[in-house]
């Protein structure tokens, strides 16, 4: 297929990206066709995908506006993804036009697009990094820069977790983040969970999808995505289904198992 022009020269445009098949869920235009061949097999497989990505992106979007409402005017979001209408500094700035943001993903056609929208805000940049290195995050020359680690920040890995498998230690990148915090700060939270679904045989075909790209599936349950919050205390109402995470109405959170996502945020205290 021909190569857009906001498309590096690197990639392989041939394999499904994480990234640009979330864009797809989204109703993005940042995508190619094996990523949208990947992700309409994971649309059989798992017809509620796209509104499973919309009901996490909205969490997302309650998240940053509790925080803003405490008082948080730093955030580094882990794991960006392509932007897509309603991205951390546009929630955040609107509110509080000082608030400063740093993007991190792994992924350069997401890294390359928020350049594009970030180009002129001084306020928001864009680094290209893993979450699995998280020191080389944290010592990344913009984002001590723009991010003041006296003071609370943010840090939102908000649908990346069940891209990380237990043998690449989340526990300890984040217990590592933890580390650099400073008290007030929070940490968001999300991931796929399975604990509604009663046909495995759709938790199977999920995987199977997935191991087409970078990044398999690694499903976790409630506990689990609690025990990730080492070091924080938990914000009410806990690690639950997103779409019952400070709803904007009761309506709203009916039928959240539907969502897939569970998350949480936690505060940094001391």
């Amino acid at each position: 297929m021909q190569r857009p022009d906001w498309a590096p020269d690197d990639i392989d445009i041939e394999r499904p990206s994480v990234a640009r098949m979330y864009d797809y869920y989204l109703g993005g235009s940042h995508n190619f066709a094996a990523d949208r061949a990947a992700a309409r097999a994971m649309m059989e497989a798992v017809p509620d995908a796209p509104l499973m990505a919309q009901a996490n992106r909205a969490f997302m979007r309650r998240a940053v506006q509790y925080l803003i409402d405490q008082g948080i005017r730093q955030f580094l979001d882990i794991g960006s993804g392509i932007p897509t209408v309603g991205n951390v500094h546009e929630i955040a700035q609107r509110a509080a036009p000082d608030a400063r943001v740093v993007y991190v993903d792994v992924d350069p056609v997401a890294v390359a697009h928020s350049r594009e929208i970030l180009d002129g805000n001084p306020g928001a940049t864009v680094i290209q990094e893993d979450l699995r290195r998280p020191e080389a995050v944290l010592r990344h020359p913009e984002v001590t820069r723009l991010l003041d680690f006296s003071q609370p920040i943010a840090v939102l890995v908000v649908a990346v977790l069940h891209f990380i498998p237990d043998a690449d230690r989340p526990q300890e990148v984040l217990r590592t983040l933890r580390a650099a915090l400073a008290p007030g700060s929070h940490l968001v939270l999300s991931q796929a969970s399975d604990e509604s679904r009663s046909d495995t045989g759709q938790r199977a075909e999920a995987e199977r999808v997935y191991r087409r790209t970078d990044n398999p599936l690694w499903i976790r349950n409630r506990a689990e995505l609690a025990a990730f919050f080492d070091g924080f205390e938990l914000v009410e109402p806990g690690v639950v289904w997103v779409p019952q995470w400070r709803p904007e109405s009761p309506e709203s959170a009916e039928d959240a198992e539907q969502a897939i996502f569970i998350g949480g945020v936690g505060r940094l205290g001391g």
